[in-house]
């Protein structure tokens, strides 16, 4: 199985890469039972679906005041603290008893 090298968003295509794009323009499509061929209805369904689910996983922005001392550890936690502070808020606000704790 031939292993093709992926361009990633905003990146500039070897000339490897372009040769292997162009060799794959003239590969016809082979549908199969697992692989059927899709309606250009099926693809817009998938299309809207891709949409309502990147907006689900959308990030909201949240101004939050917190004392020193919190942001002192949050920041002790190193680069990407902001996204452990969201999955332990998000963890606290699906636990009953921390809620409890903090009313």
């Amino acid at each position: 199985m031939t292993r093709y090298a992926i361009v990633k968003e905003g990146q500039k295509p070897t000339k490897r890469q372009i040769k292997e794009i162009e060799a794959l323009k003239n590969i016809e499509p082979n549908p199969d039972e697992e692989n059927p061929e899709l309606s250009y209805e099926d693809m817009e369904r998938f299309r809207l679906a891709a949409i309502e689910r990147r907006k689900e996983r959308q990030k909201q922005v949240l101004t939050l005041r917190v004392s020193a001392e919190t942001m002192r550890k949050a920041k002790s936690l190193g680069k990407g603290y902001t996204g452990i502070l969201s999955r332990l808020l998000e963890m606290a606000l699906n636990d009953p008893d921390m809620i409890e704790k903090c009313l």
